[in-house]
């Protein structure tokens, strides 16, 4: 029972945390980028929340995408501006990150 409580209040946290904050994917990033210019580039558009690099589990190395999370209106308004910005010689794609809770993706 003290499971199902600890879960639930968990999916409250996280339903609370998703009405203060939106998730915004950052893909084509230059391999070299880091969480805090991740941080600086949308820190110009409201308070970055989080910021993350994806990295490859094995080599270490940048997957080439990352994740900020910010308030809901700067969100907004950095997918608005950056979406198709050149950032180190590529453009970004920048919108707002899909929930991925269906389960693993290989079969």
């Amino acid at each position: 029972m003290a499971s199902a409580s600890w879960e639930s209040s968990q999916a409250d946290d996280e339903s609370a945390r998703s009405e203060i904050v939106k998730k915004i994917y950052v893909g084509n990033l230059p391999w070299s980028t880091t969480e805090d210019d991740l941080k600086a580039l949308f820190g110009t558009y409201g308070t970055v929340e989080s910021a993350a690099v994806v990295n490859d589990r094995e080599t270490g190395r940048s997957r080439g995408f990352g994740f900020v999370e910010m308030a809901p209106a700067d969100a907004d308004k950095a997918i608005g501006e950056l979406d198709g910005r050149d950032y180190g010689g590529r453009p970004l794609r920048v919108n707002e990150a899909l929930d991925k809770r269906g389960g693993g993706g290989r079969r």
